[in-house]
């Protein structure tokens, strides 16, 4: 029997559906169409609406000389228009225009009254209607004392209406009215008309404009391809060879690849750097473990009877251990020199004082030692680097010139400025090391002499730690040297001025009183936690205890 869990089990899994990807080459394509459309709208609106302002006052003037023939043509009368007298003379008898050797096209009148648009009224001063051109229902009729043309609203849309008084030449007196109604059929054509113009046009530049976009983005973007490629390819092998191919563009797209590019090689150079680590401290420590086992197999078969043997096997066993100690002790010194840009970023430091005070010290744990100081400086100078840092590096390279000195047990530490830059050097008499060698020194677990090295207790870290902690600094070491002549060291750091190095002394002041509120705080509400009371409350309340 098939149990509900079974059966759910033998259901297929459906494949997680990817979200919609929208290709960036359609986001530019269309934004640009969008974009494109825009402003073509606005700059066809500013033009369609100019162009129908100027059709609008065309047909005021249109209304407003139909509205001056007809008065022309009867104000001549001396006494009150009636429908006859207004029909004689504003639909005159063909024959009558040929007696006059003229035709209906040229009459002013004839021409106003043919208007399509329009229909011309005209009301005695009672308000009646004694004439209309067409015989359609016309506007209500309003008495005006002079020539109106105003828009109004008809069941076709919206229209235009002008009325004028009809005034006797004879005696200014008002005969008659004139009203001229105008659908404005031809404005609306024209404007139904230039809408769709306008609307064909823009359709046609948004998509003119995305198919040019898109060409031009898939053309412009054509790199994205060869960068998402590298990517991928990196992703599955970090240490492929593959690369995005450099391209002339002097552009951002070109920027990028450079930076990807560099980016690939500095993390295949950290990957390479950690697997060379990994296998160095692997050799280093498998030495060590080594003997130390060795050690007690031999203790564990027949050495704990001996004590010859026994007193043998620990000494080695410690020494064994305080190499290991030491070499995990510079293995962290190296790592910590890796945070320097986030940890000691606001931390400034006397050069003179703590050059100073390491040559002292040096002179005092080395007396068989001649330590020499050439000061050319006299004067307190300030650079961005941890004190112990600064003198974890001259330790080390005041440590080497101890231990490879040979025959020439003498020391010298020069300690000078320029403009811009203090220097420190570190001169020993000793071994040298040669120019093949030269370039690796700083390289980590590197020793020129293995043997040697490892009788004075040397690991290999001492220069590589020197370096990383110089260059976090934003400083620089060099070496000189000549096989037989023994070595110069020199390091240089940045001078900071008093005001910059105020400054940091500043930030770092408040970076530590902020940290000292956050702790306070931390601890008081630990206080209340444990307690259940506020620590104010309680540090007032007499212990019980």
């Amino acid at each position: 029997m098939r149990t509900p869990e079974s059966s759910l089990a033998e259901e297929p899994v459906e494949a997680k559906k990817k979200p919609f990807r929208f290709s960036l080459k359609w986001k530019w394509a269309l934004s640009t169409a969008g974009a494109v459309l825009i402003i073509f709208t606005v700059i066809a609106l500013l033009i369609f609406n100019s162009f129908m302002t100027v059709l609008l006052q065309q047909e005021r003037t249109h209304v407003g000389d139909t509205m001056n023939v007809v008065v022309e043509k009867l104000n001549t009368q001396k006494q009150e228009l009636t429908g006859q007298t207004v029909d004689n003379l504003l639909r005159p008898r063909v024959a009558a225009i040929l007696g006059k050797k003229t035709t209906p096209y040229n009459s002013a009148i004839v021409t106003s009254l043919a208007r399509d648009s329009q229909t011309v009224a005209v009301y005695d001063p009672a308000g009646a209607l004694l004439f209309t051109s067409r015989g359609a229902n016309v506007a209500t009729f309003k008495p005006v004392n002079k020539q109106q043309i105003r828009t109004q609203q008809t069941k076709q849309g919206s229209g235009l209406i002008g009325r004028t008084p009809i005034r006797s030449k004879q005696n200014d007196q008002i005969i008659g009215y004139v009203q001229v109604d105008d659908n404005l059929q031809d404005y609306h054509e024209t404007q139904t008309r230039l809408l769709q113009v306008v609307i064909v046009l823009g359709l046609m530049a948004a998509l003119a404009a995305a198919i040019l976009s898109y060409i031009l983005a898939s053309f412009l973007l054509r790199p994205m391809d060869a960068i998402r490629d590298t990517i991928h390819a990196v992703r599955d092998d970090p240490q492929t060879d593959e690369r995005v191919p450099v391209s002339k563009r002097n552009d951002e797209l070109g920027d990028l690849t450079a930076l990807l590019n560099d980016m690939i090689d500095t993390t295949q150079r950290y990957i390479d750097q950690q697997q060379q680590f990994v296998e160095d401290v692997s050799h280093e420590l498998r030495t060590p473990v080594a003997i130390i086992q060795g050690h007690m197999e031999m203790l564990d078969r027949w050495g704990k009877d001996d004590p010859e043997v026994l007193d043998e096997s620990i000494k080695a066993s410690l020494q064994e251990t305080k190499r290991m100690k030491s070499l995990v002790q510079e293995m962290l010194d190296l790592q910590r020199a890796e945070q320097i840009e986030v940890t000691f970023t606001n931390d400034v430091t006397d050069v003179s004082e703590v050059v100073t005070q390491v040559y002292d010290n040096f002179k005092m744990i080395h007396p068989d030692y001649v330590f020499i100081l050439d000061d050319d400086v006299h004067q307190s100078i300030q650079a961005q680097i941890y004190r112990n840092h600064l003198e974890q590096i001259l330790i080390i390279l005041l440590d080497n010139a101890v231990k490879y000195s040979t025959t020439r047990k003498e020391v010298h530490l020069t300690y000078e400025q320029d403009s811009r830059n203090v220097e420190i050097a570190v001169q020993d008499f000793g071994e040298g090391i040669s120019q093949a060698n030269r370039d690796r020194v700083f390289n980590r677990f590197y020793r020129v002499d293995k043997a040697r090295s490892r009788t004075k207790g040397g690991n290999g870290l001492g220069l590589a730690i020197a370096k990383r902690l110089i260059e976090g600094y934003h400083g620089s070491i060099t070496i000189e040297s000549a096989v037989g002549h023994g070595s110069v060291f020199r390091i240089s750091l940045p001078i900071l001025s008093k005001e910059a190095a105020d400054r940091l002394i500043k930030k770092k002041q408040q970076a530590q009183a902020a940290n000292t509120d956050i702790s306070g705080l931390l601890k008081s509400q630990l206080l209340e936690d444990d307690s259940g009371e506020d620590p104010a409350t309680k540090s007032e309340t007499p212990d019980d205890h």
